[in-house]
């Protein structure tokens, strides 16, 4: 199977936000990043069957934003597992609701996502930029281990 790993795109300072940070949104900047790299992720062959995101309100915009670039809104589902304390436990447990799919793009949050990632690749160091991408290939679902196939920043989706 496929895994995307799609962190969330540029969003307001924390420190700065007043209300919840469940609620804090992308920046106007974020967006029109996300929107560029949306056209982007449309000339790569993902093919995703699915787009599981956080249900916080940033990475849902960044769904909602790449799935409109893939024609793919009706494939976003949220999943509250993808928030806070997300790791390769709620990983198998969603991955296990969409046993059908196989090419999955998860957009969620950090230090999770980059944890996770290095949790089913057996080691190393990852630091997944806001919107950044990685593709993780894993062969046995049941096993959830797998290589790392390309880790791409986001400026690099920019050029």
């Amino acid at each position: 199977m496929k895994l995307f790993f799609l962190r969330h795109g540029l969003a307001g300072d924390p420190a700065e936000w007043r209300g919840d940070d469940f609620d804090r949104p992308l920046t106007k900047e974020g967006r029109k990043r996300l929107k560029h790299q949306g056209k982007v992720f449309a000339k790569l062959p993902l093919e995703l069957d699915t787009i599981v995101t956080s249900p916080l309100v940033r990475a849902r915009e960044t769904a909602d934003i790449v799935a409109d670039a893939l024609d793919g809104k009706n494939r976003v589902v949220s999943d509250p597992r993808l928030g806070p304390g997300f790791d390769r436990q709620r990983l198998s447990a969603i991955l296990d609701e969409h046993r059908d799919a196989e090419t999955v793009m998860l957009v969620g949050h950090e230090p999770s996502m980059s944890q996770t990632i290095v949790d089913i690749v057996g080691g190393g160091r990852i630091d997944l930029k806001k919107g950044g991408l990685a593709y993780v290939d894993v062969p046995e679902r049941t096993a959830l281990r797998g290589t790392l196939v390309w880790l791409v920043a986001p400026k690099v989706l920019l050029l």
